[in-house]
């Protein structure tokens, strides 16, 4: 690559401009296109492209330079324009540099083409840009998935025009996002100042806002949850040799006591006799390559990576050019990709073993298995098969997931034998032993993350005895039904249907950035601020509340991507649904604004809860908040079944619960006050 002198170029007198989503980006192009020529302006490095005989000006952008804003003061507010993000943000002045090399660069050109990622927000992207500093009549789009030299040399011998409909949708995503954010945001700040006359940040909005009512819900179902015991008995067998374990079968003891009494009786039995025997061969197909939600939900489960982070390293991943563009739904690989040239590279590198053993199973016969999920614009996730660099772990642990994932999908069946002994004791009580073992490794050879945890049973024929080697007895405790870790909300707006593959994680991570979730060594909280702006959504917003007004517009704009509805009508019908609102929560400003104050902090609650100072009221002789009351009256329901199952006293149960870590946290605070005032009278 040649660079220009003091790394200034001087602009050719006719040629292209290519747009790209990111500098990063533009030099992967760059380079894939011919010999190019790195430049400078205002530091920001573009490059000069010689391609058959013609000149090219590959230009980066820095992510959206253009975003939306309003001259208007208060709520509700229906009027706006697009304005560069530099000129109008604190923060964002970093993208000055970049919005003046690129209104010195597109004003000049011939023709444009917009290369950003292909995707709305992409497509929107190159739009603006293009819209406010060239002529989008004489504008072309490049499509491709990935960063690979042979992918983008194809896409830019193959320019499609500007795909309006995406970006007509992705103006629509903005506008409603900034319409209901806008408003709903601004109501909020504006009952806090006239209650209180104090000013703080805060937000809602029509993705964010039903995700953190669902966080709330999630929150008191966990923080309430009492948990209860169940004990289970597991007895120490041998035969010819191997060990095993078996737990009861049809039976189960009911007290702890019963538990330690049948394990004193079973420690006394010398055999056991095998009364049933069956084995079966199970056949686990190889799962699809990832989409972005499925590799979000296996960071999480191996790495215990958050979505946010899984996403931005695999997007690093991508501008690297080591995998496809990773904020993608599908789970299907088209044979467009070129299996076998991926093979090709893949084998020159890391995985080379993997790979080989693979192209070795199918002798060359590479056909994926396909997931039901599916994206218009890009693939499932997959390696492009260029030799990785120095990757750091994290970096590496990513690409390794996608790698093996990607080669998993081409390979065969694994097959796994499962056997059930049913025994029985000389008193009659039965007991299941079950083992597994891979009999066929298949694609868990590849992607060995999924391989069950093997356990050999003995073949012991009915009739057949197993000696007895010892039994003992172990307490679990039940756990909240439910978690509101990130992944988990992440999966649960994908099942919803709100939020897109590029937005969720970034939601997500708003939620905890304006303080509404908070993370501590118990995992996940929901704030007191959370709480009480989420009630307040439920209360006032309902139909933001609710997934099914978020998902309605998510189907709109769909169809404006589709080209079956028009931008202006589906913001029209947004504007209606928040001004009917507005103009409801308008009469509850003052109660709002009390509310918010005293989540904040700012103003002092009239009757204060005994335990966590909240606004409280009468609550069986004690003065509670409502959260507390509950706890305390779901704990005296639970008392009578802990004490019976324990043997122990109500005081011990208490202990019990207040220093429990399944116990929900409001359940161990309501425990411990319970316990200090030495009685539980019921509510």
């Amino acid at each position: 690559m040649r660079r220009g002198r003091s790394g200034y170029c001087r602009l050719p007198p006719s040629y292209t401009v290519l747009v790209a989503e990111k500098p990063k980006a533009a030099e992967k192009i760059a380079r894939a296109l011919g010999r190019s020529t790195k430049c400078r302006m205002y530091d920001v490095p573009y490059w000069i492209v010689k391609v058959n005989g013609s000149s090219l000006v590959v230009a980066p952008s820095a992510g959206h330079l253009y975003g939306m804003y309003t001259r208007e003061r208060g709520f509700p507010v229906y009027t706006y324009y697009w304005a560069p993000i530099w000129e109008n943000e604190r923060g964002a002045s970093y993208l000055k540099k970049f919005h003046l090399m690129l209104s010195k660069v597109l004003p000049g050109a011939r023709i444009y083409i917009n290369a950003c990622d292909y995707d709305v927000e992409g497509s929107l992207i190159g739009y603006m840009i293009i819209k406010n500093m060239g002529d989008p009549s004489r504008a072309y789009r490049m499509k491709f998935s990935s960063l690979g030299p042979e992918e983008i040399r194809r896409a830019y011998r193959n320019l499609q025009p500007l795909d309006m409909e995406m970006v007509e949708a992705g103006m629509a995503r903005h506008e409603l996002d900034w319409l209901w954010g806008i408003n709903i945001s601004r109501a909020l700040m504006e009952a806090l100042k006239r209650f209180s006359g104090k000013r703080a940040s805060l937000s809602a909005g029509r993705v964010q806002s039903p995700t953190l009512v669902e966080a709330k819900r999630r929150w008191i179902e966990k923080s309430l949850h009492v948990p209860h015991p169940s004990f289970s008995i597991e007895v120490a067998l041998a035969s010819g040799g191997v060990e095993f374990k078996a737990k009861p079968h049809g039976w189960a003891p009911e007290t702890r006591q019963e538990a330690l009494a049948h394990v004193r009786r079973i420690r006394r039995l010398d055999t056991v006799k095998v009364i049933a025997s069956t084995g079966r061969r199970e056949r686990l197909p190889p799962p699809p390559a990832f989409n972005l939600g499925d590799l979000q939900a296996e960071a999480s489960r191996i790495y215990r990576y958050s979505p946010a982070k899984t996403q931005s390293l695999a997007e690093d991943l991508y501008l690297e050019g080591l995998i496809s563009y990773p904020r993608t739904n599908s789970q299907k690989l088209p044979p467009t990709i070129g299996y076998k040239a991926i093979m090709t590279k893949l084998e020159a590198g890391p995985h080379s073993q993997l790979v080989k053993k693979l192209l070795d199973e199918t002798r060359g016969a590479l056909k994926p298995v396909q997931g039901r999920k599916e994206d218009p614009a890009h693939p499932a996730i997959h390696p492009t098969g260029e030799k990785p660099g120095q990757l750091d772990r994290d970096h590496w642990n990513i690409y390794d997931l996608i790698v093996r994932r990607f080669l998993a999908a081409f390979s065969s069946h694994a097959t796994l034998a499962r056997t059930t002994l049913i025994l029985e004791d000389r008193d009659g009580y039965k007991y299941q032993a079950r083992g597994v073992q891979v009999v066929e490794e298949g694609w868990l050879y590849y992607y060995h993350f999924s391989k069950p945890r093997e356990g050999e049973i003995p073949r012991i024929g009915v009739g057949g005895e197993a000696r007895v080697e010892g039994a003992k007895m172990q307490t679990s405790w039940s756990k909240p039904g439910t978690s509101i870790a990130k992944i988990d909300l992440l999966k649960w707006m994908e099942r919803v249907n709100i939020g897109t593959e590029a937005t969720r994680s970034r939601i997500i991570e708003v939620l905890f950035k304006r303080g509404y979730l908070v993370e501590d060594k118990g995992g996940v909280e929901v704030s007191d601020l959370g709480f009480t702006v989420a009630t307040i959504i439920e209360e006032l917003f309902p139909q933001l509340a609710s997934p099914g007004l978020t998902r309605q517009f998510e189907e709109k704009l769909e169809e404006i991507r589709e080209g079956r509805a028009s931008r202006r009508e589906v913001v029209e019908e947004a504007i209606r649904a928040i001004d009917s609102l507005i103009r409801e929560y308008q009469e509850n400003l003052e109660k709002v604004g009390a509310r918010l104050s005293q989540a904040l902090g700012l103003t002092e609650p009239r009757v204060r809860c005994q335990i966590c100072g909240r606004e409280a009221r009468s609550c069986g002789g004690y003065t509670l908040c409502p959260l507390h009351c509950e706890a305390v009256r779901r704990i005296q329901e639970s008392l009578p079944r802990l004490t019976h199952a324990m043997g122990e006293t109500r005081d011990k149960a208490l202990e019990r619960l207040a220093t429990m870590k399944t116990a929900g946290r409001l359940i161990r605070e309501a425990a411990s006050f319970l316990k200090t005032r030495g009685h539980s009278q019921p509510l």
